[in-house]
């Protein structure tokens, strides 16, 4: 007899959708509003500063917790945009991206047999990266806006029964990937005496946290005063800076917390590239225009793609924050969500997402009626994509 291949934690992990999604656009040509990342380059100034890095020799192992002026520049950036008040030597830690970081995260407050509460849909990692510390996962659904609710929204009551003696982590991603929703202040404070009634940690999620449009404003749970000494933020610049292959992220948190991520840190990847970090540095203190313009063009291509996919007969939901719209397919005849999406791309040649990927078995049948698209494109993508839609989707049966 011979043993199974592969380990347990892995065995029910495929090839992730948007690995698969984006071969499908590749073989059908499609227009490729799947994947989030950006077809377009970050900043001049800040590539040059990477190859400056580079040229002068910054080329050799960072210290494990990233290079101090970076983690001064992370200080410095959580201050000026979130009244963050961080310690560069005591609470930051510099990571290969924040993937790389929530992994972390998990494995330094995290045992096996823990329970973690995280809303759905979810970022995919969330889930494997619950199943790989061997914890359990408490779902709990973000539904669409309706009458009653004017954005995505979530029931208190299901969130408070999420929470149980064994709970030790909740994970939120605000701006939230990938329904937009942007949590208020008001929910935050409620979510962070709940924490505190139950004593649980919060990982907080915030890569999108520059892009967000008004008047959603988006607040960070640790300049709370009830979420302070409870939570690990995440974040990156891949995000902001349109650099996503760069993979430079960061966690912030009080000194206990950091000190239990950077040993895990320590074991996952030791350090990030160092000439990247250098650049990074220089990103976060480009001047605040440079940060007002970035949203401001994500609004412009969200107002693009929201008329585009309304003019094709979707009801789309306009997201309050990241670089996502789920839009609501139920009215053109499809079993479900990936069955709709296998269709835009073979006949319409436009590639989205199927978000049903992204909740539990429990609420999967929440997202099959909805598809995911990716607004992170130049303007001629997403009008040929919008061409597209108009010209070619059309309901069935």
């Amino acid at each position: 007899m011979s043993r199974p291949v592969s380990a347990a934690r892995v065995s029910r992990f495929g090839t992730t959708v948007f690995s698969e999604f984006s071969a499908l656009a590749a073989k059908h040509g499609a227009v490729n509003l799947g994947q989030g990342f950006p077809d377009f380059d970050g900043p001049d100034v800040v590539k040059e500063a990477a190859a400056r890095a580079i040229r002068d020799g910054v080329n050799q192992y960072a210290i494990s917790s990233g290079a101090r002026d970076l983690r001064v520049a992370i200080a410095e950036h959580s201050a000026r945009f979130h009244g963050h008040a961080v310690d560069p030597d005591t609470m930051v830690t510099v990571t290969s991206g924040a993937t790389e970081a929530i992994l972390d995260v998990l494995l330094a407050l995290v045992d096996p047999g823990d329970e973690v509460v995280a809303f759905e849909p979810f970022y995919d990692s969330y889930d494997a990266n619950i199943t790989f510390v061997g914890a359990t996962a408490r779902w709990v659904p973000l539904r669409p806006p309706d009458a009653a609710h004017a954005q995505w929204w979530f029931d208190w009551d299901e969130l408070r029964a999420a929470f149980g003696p064994r709970t030790r982590l909740l994970i939120l991603n605000t701006p939230h990937n990938p329904t937009g929703k942007v949590f208020t202040r008001e929910e935050l404070e409620r979510i962070g005496a709940l924490c505190a009634e139950h004593d649980v940690k919060v990982l907080s999620d915030e890569v999108y946290e520059h892009i967000t449009f008004a008047p959603a404003r988006h607040v960070r749970p640790a300049s709370l005063p009830a979420l302070a000494d409870r939570t690990v933020t995440v974040s990156s610049g891949g995000k902001t800076f349109s650099l996503t292959g760069w993979k430079v992220g960061w966690v912030i948190a009080p000194p206990p917390l950091r000190d239990a991520v950077q040993r895990a840190h320590q074991f996952v990847t030791f350090a990030t590239a160092s000439p990247l970090q250098a650049a990074m540095a220089a990103a976060l203190r480009l001047p605040d225009a440079c940060f007002e313009e970035l949203a401001a063009a994500y609004r412009a291509k969200r107002e693009r793609l929201l008329g585009g996919l309304r003019d094709a007969g979707l009801i789309a939901h306009p997201p309050d924050g990241s670089y996502f719209i789920l839009a609501d397919i139920r009215g053109f005849g499809f079993a479900d969500d990936v069955a709709f999406c296998r269709h835009l791309v073979s006949e319409v040649g436009v590639a989205a997402i199927p978000p049903s990927v992204f909740y539990g078995p429990e609420h999967r049948h929440l997202g099959q009626g909805m598809a995911r698209f990716a607004f992170c494109k130049t303007e001629a993508v997403l009008d040929e994509a919008v061409r597209r839609l108009r010209a070619r989707l059309s309901p069935r049966g």
